[in-house]
C-alpha cells in the first residue's frame, strides 16, 4: 500500500479515470486510491455543502467510495466518471441528511439549535461583512435589495412601498445582487475558491481509510 501510494502521483497525471475504472475492473484493486485521490476535494465540498458538517461529509465520502467501487460494472461511460461519482456521494449525503431531520423530529431525538460558541461567533462575524457590504450598495438599490432579500417582501410590495414599477424594482434587485456579489467577493479575496479545501493529511486519511475497507474485501 504505501509502496504503491509513493508511485500515485506518476500515474495520476498519466490515466484517465476512466482507464483507471478499466483496469480495477480487470483485478488492479489497488489503483483504485488514484480515483480516490484525485476527487476527494470535489466529493467532500459536494456532501459538505449538503450536511454541513465535515466528519459527517467524510462517512458519506467514504460510504460513497465503497458503493462505486462495489457498483464499477455499472459505470456505462455515459457521462463522465466524476460526475457519476458525484452522483453518487451527493445522493448518499442527502439521505444522510433526511434521516438527521427524521430523527430531530422523533421526541428525544438529536436536539436543534444547541448552542456553539465557535458557530455563534462565526455568524457574527460574517453578519457584519454582510451588513458592511449592504452598506456600499446606492441608496436606490440599497433600499429594493433590503426590502426584498433581507425583509422578504413580494416584488409587488417593493415596488408599492418605494412608489416604482415592479419592472423598476426587479431591474435595481438584479443590480444590488451583482454589486454585492462582487464587493463581497473582493473582501473575501481568495477565500472563496479555498473555502472548505481537503488538504493532503485529510485526503491521506480518507484515502487508506477507504483502501484498508475495499481491499479487506477484496484481497
Amino acid at each position: 500500500m504505501a509502496e504503491f501510494a509513493h508511485a500515485a502521483p506518476e500515474m495520476a497525471t498519466a490515466l484517465t479515470d476512466e482507464q483507471i475504472v478499466s483496469r480495477v475492473l480487470g483485478g488492479e484493486t489497488s489503483l483504485f486510491e488514484l480515483i480516490i485521490r484525485r476527487h476527494n476535494q470535489r466529493l467532500y465540498r459536494a456532501t459538505r455543502s449538503i450536511l454541513k458538517d465535515t466528519a459527517e461529509a467524510e462517512d458519506v465520502m467514504q460510504e460513497a467510495y465503497v458503493r462505486a467501487f462495489a457498483h464499477l460494472h455499472q459505470f456505462a461511460g455515459e457521462a463522465k466518471f466524476s460526475t457519476w461519482l458525484t452522483k453518487i456521494a451527493v445522493y448518499e449525503a442527502l439521505g444522510r441528511l433526511r434521516r438527521r431531520k427524521q430523527m430531530d423530529e422523533i421526541p428525544g431525538g438529536l436536539a436543534s439549535g444547541a448552542s456553539n460558541p465557535e458557530h455563534t461567533a462565526y455568524q457574527r462575524q460574517l453578519q457584519t461583512m454582510i451588513e458592511s457590504a449592504i452598506d456600499v450598495l446606492p441608496p436606490l438599490y440599497r433600499s429594493v435589495f433590503v426590502l426584498r432579500d433581507v425583509e422578504e417582501l413580494s416584488g409587488a410590495e417593493v415596488a408599492e412601498c418605494l412608489g416604482i414599477t415592479e419592472e423598476t424594482a426587479k431591474t435595481r434587485l438584479h443590480r444590488a445582487r451583482r454589486i454585492l456579489r462582487d464587493e463581497l467577493k473582493t473582501s473575501l479575496g481568495g477565500a472563496i475558491s479555498a473555502a472548505f479545501s481537503y488538504g493532503t493529511v485529510h485526503c491521506d486519511r480518507m484515502t487508506g481509510a477507504t483502501m484498508e475497507r475495499i481491499l479487506r474485501k477484496n484481497p
